[in-house]
């Protein structure tokens, strides 16, 4: 029974997602269709926000995130090696631990230093990773919203970008804003102090969140209407 713990590092969850998701999305879904989903979701976490809901918040952004994972796990994209090479406990742009953009702008993006040894092993690790990177306190929580909101777009761009050239670099761009998405969904997770780890595992425990099943039942009109 494939079950997602607390410590699970980013390529067990994305494993998970793999076993439990990969069958049915490869009969019913293309590419734009997850993507869809991911921005779906994700949208609908951002409406908690404003609702003052954190509740609906929290539960769909990992349903977003899920549908993120099944991206990368069709493209055959290692998503723990796009997030480590872009934020390898740095700021992907002035190279800092903590970050220092907001107080000194670079002309250019810095490209931080890959030290191995500092490397996280698992997603609670990750999300403590980015609370030291880009600490909760210093942004209001619309403005995290606001930035994952852009990226999600960033990452929709450059993923239909691919489709429509099919060349190395559109693809090495998508590995580029896929690691950019997960750094945003983690951010915000921290500014809402919220376990992203925990919250995966309380809601993967057991297959599938809504059928249990392995590989995942549920129908495609169904997901389609489904909502928290």
């Amino acid at each position: 029974m494939p079950s997602l713990s607390s410590d699970a590092s980013i390529q067990q969850i994305q494993a998970f997602a793999r076993e439990v998701y990969a069958l049915p999305n490869d009969r019913c879904y293309e590419l734009e269709d997850l993507l869809g989903n991911v921005q779906r979701f994700a949208m609908r976490g951002l409406k908690g926000i404003r609702q003052g809901d954190i509740e609906k918040t929290k539960k769909n952004l990992i349903v977003s995130f899920s549908w993120f994972m099944s991206i990368m796990n069709r493209l055959h994209m290692d998503v723990e090696e796009a997030v480590w090479q872009r934020f390898p406990y740095a700021c992907s742009y002035c190279a800092n631990c903590p970050c220092e953009c907001k107080a000194e702008q670079p002309a250019a993006r810095e490209t931080p230093p890959v030290s191995e040894t500092r490397r996280p092993h698992t997603l609670a690790e990750f999300q403590r990773m980015f609370n030291e990177v880009y600490p909760s306190g210093s942004r209001l929580l619309a403005m995290v919203a606001v930035h994952l909101a852009e990226e999600i777009g960033e990452f929709s761009e450059a993923l239909l970008a691919w489709k429509g050239t099919h060349t190395e670099r559109d693809f090495d761009k998508v590995f580029v804003e896929g690691a950019d998405y997960f750094s945003c969904i983690l951010t915000l997770f921290n500014t809402l102090k919220i376990s992203m780890a925990q919250e995966l595992a309380k809601m993967f425990h057991n297959n599938c969140h809504i059928c249990h099943n392995l590989p995942c039942s549920c129908s495609y009109d169904f997901v389609r209407e489904f909502k928290f």
